[in-house]
């Protein structure tokens, strides 16, 4: 069983799992390369000249694997609450996970098969997101939403600040104080 999966690994999921990851949660990336970031040109990126959203994936979920997480190019279809966590199901496999965090875009199908809460979007072309609280809880103990199907920006800068947001709030819940990762230059 993962600690924490994370379904979307466009910016805000791959930064959410770079986090989760890093912290040493066993954590799994679900992918169905549907990203509208997979359609960028990026100058407005901080700390970036330019980059194409599809190099900025790449890089990120590199990242992620780096530290551990596990990527697997798969559609999820549905989720369902257990008794210790989740059952994810994808078109062809099926994972358990304690923790879930949806980063899946504009996209919110997942809200019908487990019974997540919507709202009205804000942002142009996006008519429903997630419910969310300040932190990513959904109305789900043990699921957590960020990015643009959040409510956010849907500004890659901005979405991967929430997915990082939104792990670190997950991480200091588990780990039951809060979590901060700060590296410092190497000598």
């Amino acid at each position: 069983m993962f600690d924490v999966a994370i379904i979307g690994a466009g910016a805000a999921g791959g930064s959410a799992a770079i986090f989760t990851a890093k912290a040493g949660k066993k954590t799994l990336l679900i992918d169905s390369d549907q990203s509208m970031t997979k359609r960028a040109w990026l100058e407005n990126h901080y700390g970036v000249d330019a980059i194409t959203g599809p190099a900025l994936i790449e890089i990120g979920t590199k990242q992620a694997t780096k530290f551990g997480a596990e990527l697997v190019q798969e559609k999820v279809v549905a989720i369902e609450k257990q008794a210790d966590g989740f059952l994810i199901k994808s078109e062809g496999n099926s994972y358990e996970a304690k923790n879930i965090i949806i980063a899946t875009g504009a996209l919110v199908t997942l809200a019908d098969s487990v019974g997540l809460n919507t709202k009205d979007g804000t942002e142009p072309r996006i008519k429903t997101v997630f419910d969310v609280d300040g932190q990513g809880k959904t109305n789900i103990d043990g699921i957590w939403a960020a990015g643009t199907c959040a409510g956010v920006s849907v500004h890659t800068i901005i979405t991967a600040g929430d997915g990082a947001k939104v792990a670190i709030n997950l991480i200091s819940e588990l780990n039951g104080e809060r979590y901060v990762d700060h590296d410092v230059l190497k000598s």
